[in-house]
């Protein structure tokens, strides 16, 4: 499936004229979490996504017509449309992890999202800060693990120095490979947070992709 298109048209549907990182990162956390959880009932998914009852019932609505999702009296859960779907997303991204606050972070709450081999998409970060920042978070931080080693863009020296612990954790967490991206979201709280490494990570998705096609 084409994983950022099915996202983008969905999104766009769901909330047209919106920035699409808002809704996109949404549809990702929905759809995880029905496929984490099983069938889950609507109360127990806005609760989780942190919107209003209105906005949900779009959501769903839309995530139905695009036949990812089936409601029944049982609860939300996914088609098989929605699990190749899934599937598809996390052969591109892994799984929410939440890490400690420190120098390289910029927020109270922070979580890392693994890209897989989008490491040429990368240029400054600041793409991937900007994507965070339109979904109310209040930055993001990039990573490359490149010879073995998570390195910043453009820094030079080990920017792990004075945070070892950090670079463990991400490390035996997430698994980087070489050529692998990870970005961490940071916000005020984890949910947001969450929400701003989805988006860093989409972005990253987007422009790999659009490396890939030039």
């Amino acid at each position: 499936m084409k994983l950022l298109q099915v996202l983008g048209d969905t999104a766009s549907k769901i909330a047209p004229g919106r920035a699409p990182y808002f809704v996109e990162a949404h549809i990702v956390k929905a759809l995880t979490t029905i496929d984490s959880q099983g069938p889950v009932g609507r109360a127990k998914l806005a609760e989780t996504l942190g919107l209003g009852e209105g906005i949900i019932r779009t959501l769903i609505r839309h995530l139905e017509k695009e036949e990812l999702i089936e409601v029944s009296r049982q609860g939300i859960a996914l088609t098989s449309l929605g699990e190749n779907f899934v599937s598809s997303m996390r052969s591109s991204l892994g799984q929410a992890v939440e890490i400690p606050q420190c120098s390289l972070t910029v927020g109270a709450f922070n979580v890392a999202i693994l890209v897989r081999r989008a490491a040429q998409a990368v240029r400054t970060g600041l793409e991937q800060r900007d994507a965070a920042i339109k979904v109310g978070a209040l930055g993001a931080t990039t990573l490359i693990f490149d010879r073995g080693r998570l390195t910043m863009p453009h820094v030079n020296g080990d920017v792990f120095r004075n945070v070892p612990r950090i670079h463990e954790v991400l490390a035996s967490q997430l698994k980087p490979e070489e050529n692998d991206v990870i970005v961490i979201g940071s916000a005020n709280d984890g949910l947001t947070a969450e929400f701003g490494a989805i988006a860093a990570a989409l972005e990253t998705l987007k422009a790999h992709r659009f490396k890939a096609e030039k």
